[in-house]
């Protein structure tokens, strides 16, 4: 049998804190240690997770293997875990008693498998883990940490709703520094400058061309049926307002990436567009922007960039 090929998938690694709910258990191994949490996994093996902040996303995501044959499918999303295999039993049986098609794993006994993403293809890597977010982004690592309660979902919705900030998520954060250190002036002036020069590509550029690459799938599917209902839509929320805008759309369009939606708010509250727009997962590099989000919306933050440098904040 020939080997299994990841290179022309959209291959995801998910860490099981980030799939599930696992607060229960994490207080009795940060309180009791682990050989306590052994004996409660092994004790609650058959007793499912309930569903953590990103499960709607990887659920919808997967869902999209539809558009395939069984035997080539478009996505694969694989577990990272921080688990040996035995405490790891109850994550594969919960995964299992979801009916979510996961069927690779790799758990690596209180280290955390980031290190592999290169060599499994992967375009992310969610987890609730701060310090395995952060040395994965710092080895150059498409890598997010989810944030919030995880939502309620409408199972009957099938539609993957998708949204990203722009400096330090899609696009690097060069004119963010320049924010920093020049203020909105100082910024829109660069900005208006250099309008007609694309940004270095930030950390999710490549998980944006993935998910293109899923929405021309479907554009082909609609065209071969007019009733086919398209199902990804992206969103771009940015702080961004004109003139700033312009080189925004532009560095999209040299990366030979699109959006179908962008929001250039100019310092109006992003919670407020995110409890209309709904995304089933939304990506920024600022935790003070995510503090209003992920009251309502699955949020991820994506440490990247000179604004994120230093420690990690405590209890993440």
């Amino acid at each position: 049998m020939p080997p299994y090929e990841l290179a022309n998938r959209l291959v995801i690694g998910i860490a099981s804190s980030a799939l599930f709910d696992l607060a229960e258990a994490d207080t009795v191994f940060r309180e009791q240690g682990e050989e306590p949490y052994r004996a409660y996994q092994e004790e609650h093996l058959d007793d499912t997770l309930s569903k953590g902040v990103a499960f709607p996303f990887i659920r919808r995501l997967l869902s999209l293997n539809d558009l395939s044959s069984p035997d080539d499918p478009l996505v694969e999303v694989i577990v990272l875990s921080r688990n040996d295999p035995d405490t790891g039993l109850r994550v594969m049986r919960s995964i299992e008693s979801h009916g979510l098609a996961i069927s690779r794993a790799m758990f690596m006994q209180g280290r955390s498998p980031y290190r592999f993403m290169p060599a499994l293809n992967m375009s992310l890597f969610l987890s609730a883990n701060e310090t395995d977010v952060r040395e994965a982004v710092a080895l150059g690592l498409p890598a997010g940490r989810v944030l919030g309660p995880a939502a309620a979902e409408d199972i009957e919705d099938q539609d993957l709703r998708i949204a990203f900030d722009f400096d330090g998520v899609l696009a690097d954060d060069s004119s963010e520094q320049v924010f920093q250190s020049g203020g909105i002036e100082g910024f829109r002036s660069h900005e208006i400058m250099n309008a007609a020069t694309p940004h270095d590509p930030g950390p999710l550029r490549d998980f944006l061309a993935s998910l293109n690459r899923l929405q021309r799938r479907e554009e082909e599917q609609r065209t071969q049926n007019p009733d086919y209902k398209i199902r990804v839509r992206v969103s771009l929320v940015t702080a961004r307002n004109a003139p700033a805008h312009e080189r925004a759309v532009r560095s999209l369009k040299g990366w030979g990436v699109t959006v179908n939606d962008a929001f250039f708010l100019g310092g109006i509250d992003k919670s407020a567009i995110m409890q209309v727009l709904k995304p089933h997962i939304f990506f920024d590099d600022q935790v003070s922007h995510l503090a209003g989000t992920s009251r309502s919306t699955p949020s991820v933050h994506v440490p990247f960039g000179k604004i994120n440098e230093g420690p990690a904040p405590a209890g993440g």
